[in-house]
């Protein structure tokens, strides 16, 4: 009985060897087919085929280059001008307040009677010329707005209208002037606008008719 005993624990280790041998063979098989794979990926790439896939490459590099060169020309362009504009316009707060000073001269100026000489007068027409050409030379604010001027709704407000032998819509008379702040309007003028009654012809269909 013994001696079947020692016979079969020599049998199962055994076994167990040629298992381990016969995985170490497959993994070794397997290694050799993905490497015999592989060489044969790299024999199939010719060298022209190489340089054209670095070319491909190359040439998307430098697409993404321009174009991120480009975006950030544009940002840097947009923040320059957004800088220039808080500064150019940082003062339109308080030159809108001043702009309320500028009318109470004009009332007083129109107010007053131009015949003869009075010292009064002269001083406020004095006053309010310096003001205004200091606000016009140093923050470039110029006024606008008189009689018989050509309407623009995007510069003047009608606060009244009639109809009159005019070819166009013209200002008939100018209760507040129109301030302008370098190209951007930061009060509009009152105005009442005259509006054709018929009587005359449009400049431009007279061009036309005349061509």
């Amino acid at each position: 009985m013994a001696n079947k005993e020692e016979i079969k624990e020599e049998v199962v280790p055994n076994q167990e060897a040629e298992n381990q041998t016969e995985s170490q063979e497959t993994v070794e098989n397997s290694g050799e087919e993905a490497s015999e794979t592989g060489e044969e990926q790299l024999k199939e790439k010719t060298p022209e085929d190489r340089i054209a896939e670095l070319e491909k490459e190359v040439t998307d590099y430098k697409d993404q280059y321009l174009r991120k060169s480009a975006d950030f020309e544009n940002y840097r362009k947009r923040m320059l001008k957004e800088k220039q504009e808080a500064f150019d316009y940082a003062n339109t707060n308080l030159l809108t307040d001043l702009i309320a000073i500028l009318d109470d001269f004009d009332r007083a100026l129109s107010a007053t009677s131009t015949e003869g000489t009075n010292p009064v007068v002269d001083g406020i027409k004095m006053i309010n010329k310096q003001m205004k050409g200091l606000l016009e030379a140093k923050y470039n604010l110029s006024s606008y707005g008189e009689k018989g001027d050509v309407f623009d709704h995007n510069k003047h407000e009608a606060i009244g209208k009639n109809e009159g032998p005019v070819s166009e819509p013209v200002c008939a008379e100018v209760y507040l002037k129109g301030y302008m702040l370098k190209d951007r309007v930061i009060r509009h003028a009152k105005v009442m606008v005259t509006m054709p009654d018929g009587t005359q012809e449009c400049k431009n269909e007279a061009e036309d008719a005349s061509k």
